[in-house]
């Protein structure tokens, strides 16, 4: 193959019109060089062979199924992986920023912390101070993060550098814009204010004294709950990446899709429902009225995993060993047990563990979306990066028309 193609040449090669040529040059999938000699364009024949095979691949995907290709997150029907390393085993041997820099970067620095660059903090808390009490906390961390990217005159800077370097700073900037429920710990994430970024939250989330036992749960929590494939909310940012928004803007378009009640909502349902357990004194009668009423059972089934959610089955071993989550833990448990004599076999996902952290340590009910939000934004942000190095606007499906047929008469 000559080095240089022709238009020709390479609308042969790719299996299209030379008018398609010519639109993936404007949309940036194809560089050209005007011909010295004749008076048409030329192409990168290696590049053009790449552009072919990747037009191939994505052609046979199955119809109607969107695939996307990522070395980050691998899901089995009892396990998952980051990095082709178990995230379990991850997760419990290191903290969440150290997580969180094996999936940006596939490199573990052992003792990593992220601090919010003060300009950005400032200006997110101004942002979310000015917003009504009843703001839910989706709600401020959507305001801190356009703040935050108001602040960061670099925001638009793509490369892998500026990116992370946006990343370490946003993601405690949206814990510290968050209001402060109890005492703060000392800044620095060092180890009086304990586990890092979330000993930063755990004031955030609660009243109670720092309990360096049940922070290394919410440490734990946030490490598992880092990425998980392709739920909606990281669809939402890899489209907006596909469009070279940056990276607060791929932020904020996860956080507009966790704010479904189908997604980041279920937990504060888990809550409540533990909670009513616990004050009626079994389960059987709570899920009773949620069948009675056509409600799912929330906390329970995950379609991704055969069994239980390994990271529920993570998070309920570390919280047996906590003598204040033995109630809400039981409550849970007994809510699995009830559900199972029915035979409709299902069994706890992360949100029942969450919602027990969350209980036995007079939490809200909206803190375990608190958690699942700064946690997945590492995992938005890995996205993202995936993501800028894929060929732009390739999230574009093409809408099947199902309207009158033009033409109509002009209203």
């Amino acid at each position: 193959m000559n080095d240089r193609l022709t238009t020709r040449e390479a609308a042969e090669l790719l299996g299209v019109k030379p008018a398609t040529v010519y639109a993936y040059v404007s949309r940036g999938l194809l560089g050209s060089r005007r011909d010295p000699v004749g008076r048409g364009s030329t192409f990168d024949a290696a590049e053009v062979a790449a552009l072919a095979r990747r037009n191939r691949r994505e052609a046979a995907a199955p119809s109607g199924e969107l695939a996307v290709r990522t070395a980050l997150t691998l899901i089995e029907p009892d396990r998952y992986w980051f990095r082709g390393v178990d995230a379990v085993e991850l997760a419990g041997r290191y903290g969440y920023e150290e997580v969180a820099e094996w999936l940006w970067t596939g490199r573990l620095p052992r003792g990593t912390r992220f601090t919010a660059p003060p300009e950005l903090l400032a200006a997110a808390r101004r942002a979310v101070a000015a917003l009504p009490d009843h703001s839910g906390p989706v709600d401020r961390l959507r305001v801190a993060t356009a703040a935050a990217a108001v602040a960061d005159p670099l925001r638009f800077d793509l490369s892998e550098e500026s990116v992370l370097g946006a990343a370490r700073g946003l993601i405690p900037t949206l814990v510290g814009s968050l209001p402060v429920l109890g005492t703060e710990p000392p800044a620095g994430g060092g180890e009086a204010g304990g586990h890092g970024l979330a000993g930063q939250l755990w004031p955030r989330l609660t009243g109670l004294p720092h309990d360096p036992s049940a922070v290394a749960v919410l440490d734990l929590a946030l490490a598992l709950l880092t990425d998980h494939d392709l739920a909606a909310s990281t669809l939402a940012v890899r489209v907006a990446a596909s469009s070279r928004s940056h990276p607060y803007a791929c932020v904020s378009a996860g956080l507009g899709a966790l704010e479904g009640p189908l997604h980041g909502g279920a937990g504060p349902l888990a809550h409540r429902m533990l909670l009513d357990v616990l004050e009626r004194g079994g389960a059987a009668p709570v899920v009773a009225d949620h069948l009675r009423t056509g409600r799912r059972v929330p906390g329970l089934g995950h379609r991704l995993y055969q069994g239980e959610d390994p990271r529920a089955g993570a998070l309920f071993a570390r919280l047996s060993a906590l003598d204040a989550a033995a109630p809400a833990l039981a409550a849970a448990r007994e809510v699995v047990a009830v559900t199972a004599r029915q035979g409709r076999g299902l069994h706890a996902n992360v949100d029942l563990a969450l919602a027990v952290l969350t209980v036995s340590y007079g939490m809200s009910a909206e803190a375990g979306e608190t958690v699942f939000a700064v946690a997945r934004t590492a995992g938005w942000i890995a996205h993202a990066l995936e993501e800028y190095g894929e060929r732009p606007l390739r999230m574009r499906p093409t809408g099947h028309y199902t309207g009158p047929r033009p033409p109509q008469p002009l209203p």
